[in-house]
């Protein structure tokens, strides 16, 4: 079998993921496509999927927090949110983006992991954003929506790797000191600090143009 026929599972990855799929059958199909095309027998497959689940299942408390979210929303956590954001005059849709980019950074320098989507955004930013945009149409809802994920996102992905004892930084430094370059865990941190500099600027730019089309409408 040719050997570029393994990167049939890349492809379904992609086209799974293109098509709006669910994300987990994708991943899981595409895993179990890239084995059998391996020549791993099915079983051995699926072993190694739960395997790798249960050495990482910490990953997966988050769960546990989800009925206490929804609890608070069943009485009235969202609604709270967006009466509280509408007391600062100055507040707009996208200065909160903006706060909340930079106090995902700060969890990622104090090397604080936290699930911010089921967390924060949900219960919290994206019911604030709401309170505080004059247009409720639903292109501005899902811009809204893109923009309070682009926050978490660029916080939590760039602001992780500020701290030596993330996961990322760690592996970073392992595969390097493997390679045989010698390298310290904070040189590593300095050296993100203008990554993360300019992702924060790149994303006050983005965010502050929804303030600038709310208010030519």
């Amino acid at each position: 079998m040719p050997e570029y026929l393994k990167l049939l599972g890349i492809a379904v990855l992609v086209v799974g993921l293109a098509l709006r799929l669910r994300p987990t059958l994708v991943v899981v199909a595409a895993a179990l496509l890239t084995g059998l095309l391996a020549g791993l027998p099915l079983f051995g497959i699926v072993d190694m999927l739960g395997r790798a689940f249960a050495e990482n299942r910490l990953m997966t408390l988050f769960i546990l927090t989800l009925p206490a979210i929804g609890l608070s929303e069943r009485y009235g956590l969202q609604e709270q949110s967006a009466a509280w954001i509408r007391r600062f005059r100055g507040a707009t849709t996208g200065r909160l983006q903006i706060i909340y980019q930079l106090f995902r950074v700060l969890h990622g320098i104090l090397g604080i992991r936290l699930n911010g989507h089921p967390l924060f955004v949900r219960p919290l930013i994206f019911p604030m954003s709401l309170g505080t945009a004059r247009d409720h149409s639903p292109e501005t809802v899902e811009r809204i929506k893109a923009a309070n994920s682009a926050a978490e996102n660029y916080g939590n992905f760039y602001g992780q790797n500020l701290s030596p004892i993330q996961p990322g930084v760690l592996l970073v430094y392992g595969v390097m000191q493997g390679l045989g370059v010698a390298v310290s865990l904070w040189r590593l941190v300095l050296f993100t600090i203008p990554v993360v500099v300019l992702s924060v600027a790149l994303g006050a730019m983005q965010f502050l143009g929804i303030d600038r089309r709310e208010r030519s409408r």
